[in-house]
């Protein structure tokens, strides 16, 4: 896949995106926003990418939005133009959800702003020692809701620490978001992208259908009730059982033999 404004780089069935600003500790420019908007579904529906690993170059995984690339122009914008841009930040967050690969978030460093909640986002963070999450949107006026962040974060660590978070903006350092769980995994820095890259080949050797389903119905359950939830299960279990996936897993267990499911 080509790509503009970030690294790309495709092999054994893992895509790796690398935001690649570090002088700027990646921070985002309206190209960067739209180009990552765009990449999820693309690599959604790409067959020979089955996982994705999310990281940055340098000492940041990402700082947000660009104060002189962004900040400085949207100051000039109305209204209409202002929500057409929170609207593309939003549809990029909408979008890592909803890709139905896996999406591993490899942090190396801060992620601040828009950078803490596209690693929010992603199914799977893996941090680096040292590395911080600081949704700090109220600190420059900005309400903390921006991107979905009111709507993922309490589902990860709490409505009253999600509360906390948002209002007051502090930086979270790496023992802190591990305890909260916003970090599955802290590791040396050194082994950041080995750990990251292990856990994304795992994923990609896994049932990519049944991953896919999974993360559809953790999606959709959010905002369902339990009957609901329930119902929603049952059909994508049904779909999961008359997969042939399911059925070679079937016929290996009944022969004595470890199953080896696809994605089929």
């Amino acid at each position: 896949m080509k790509t503009q404004t970030f690294l790309y780089e495709e092999s054994d069935g893992i895509a790796t995106i690398t935001l690649d600003r570090p002088e700027r500790l990646n921070a985002l420019t309206f190209e960067v926003y739209a180009e990552l908007r765009d990449s999820f579904p693309a690599l959604g529906a790409r067959d020979s990418v089955r996982a994705i690993v999310l990281t940055g170059r340098g000492r940041g995984f990402c700082s947000g939005g660009d104060v002189q690339a962004i900040i400085g122009e949207l100051v000039k914008r109305d209204r209409a133009a202002l929500v057409d841009f929170t609207r593309m930040t939003g549809a990029l967050v909408a979008s890592i959800r909803r890709c139905p690969k896996p999406v591993v978030a490899a942090v190396n460093g801060v992620a601040a702003g828009a950078g803490a909640v596209i690693a929010l986002a992603c199914d799977f963070r893996i941090a680096a020692e040292g590395a911080t999450l600081a949704f700090l949107f109220t600190k420059i006026g900005l309400t903390g809701a921006d991107m979905g962040a009111a709507y993922l974060l309490p589902r990860v660590v709490g409505l009253a620490h999600a509360t906390e978070i948002l209002f007051l903006g502090d930086t979270i350092e790496t023992a802190r978001a591990q305890g909260l769980g916003l970090f599955n995994r802290v590791v040396p820095p050194d082994r950041l992208m080995e750990e990251s890259r292990e856990l994304a080949v795992r994923l990609a050797a896994g049932p990519a259908a049944a991953l896919a389903m999974t993360k559809a119905l953790l999606n959709q359950e959010l905002d369902i009730d339990f009957d609901a939830a329930i119902e929603a299960e049952a059909q994508g279990q049904a779909t999961c059982l008359d997969s042939r996936d399911f059925k070679d897993a079937y016929t290996a267990i009944a022969a004595r033999r470890t199953p080896k499911v696809e994605g089929r």
